[in-house]
């Protein structure tokens, strides 16, 4: 079997004093879509952050493409082509839709044109020169989705893509999600909606007090969807 694209083993990360991580293990194979499940503070989010380089400190290993990330930067982390999509879209009100769009550097071939996105989210068309702010939940996720894969990164790091949406929107945004594993891309995917995330991963990862204590595929979940859920306060 070919060594995984992701590899995360021990990791340790804090937010300033406060320990966040406690020796998280995990790996990922080139054009799997895995989901992290847990509470709320269980440190799924922060292993995205962590993987990104953005914490305050970090320890253990992160390799991807065997390449040690721990010691970068964000902005190098990004440019070896893993995009990170946040819970709170990170939407620049200042920007209109566009400028928002074009804020994130290409950093591989690939990417889908300006062109493309708006085709792909036409409510993003409409709205071109609206403030990005102005915009409704919903495009503001379609909004941060489409500036990553802009950028021809291949791996996505996506945190939260569905919270406080509407169900029509969040159908879209699995959709989409489907499409873009068919079309090759590796996702990890932190979501509370565990119904969402049932019919779209390969994998699924449990995560309990800053670690992963459990692996399951999505026909263990479903058989078991009611034990799983009890442990996630579903």
């Amino acid at each position: 079997m070919a060594e995984p694209l992701l590899k995360v083993q021990d990791l340790r990360a804090w937010y300033g004093p406060s320990q966040a991580l406690h020796g998280a293990s995990l790996e990922v194979r080139e054009g799997e879509l895995i989901t992290l499940l847990g509470r709320n503070g269980a440190g799924k989010s922060t292993l995205l952050k962590s993987i990104m380089g953005m914490m305050d400190k970090r320890q253990g290993s992160i390799r991807f493409k065997g390449k040690e990330l721990i010691g970068l930067a964000p902005h190098h982390i990004g440019r070896l082509g893993i995009a990170f999509c946040p819970d709170d879209r990170g939407i620049y009100a200042s920007l209109t839709v566009r400028e928002n769009l074009r804020l994130p550097p290409v950093v591989a071939e690939g990417g889908m044109s300006e062109a493309e996105l708006f085709e792909l989210f036409p409510n993003l068309a409409q709205r071109a020169g609206s403030a990005g702010t102005h915009l409704s939940g919903g495009e503001q996720q379609m909004l941060a989705i489409a500036r990553i894969l802009r950028t021809g990164a291949r791996v996505l790091l996506l945190d939260e893509p569905t919270e406080g949406l509407a169900p029509v929107i969040v159908d879209r945004i699995g959709d989409l999600i489907r499409r873009l594993k068919a079309s090759g891309y590796t996702i990890v995917l932190v979501e509370q909606n565990v119904h969402f995330a049932a019919e779209l991963a390969d994998r699924h990862c449990l995560m309990e007090s800053g670690r992963i204590t459990d692996t399951f595929d999505a026909a263990t979940l479903l058989r078991d969807f009611d034990a799983i859920t009890s442990r996630i306060g579903v």
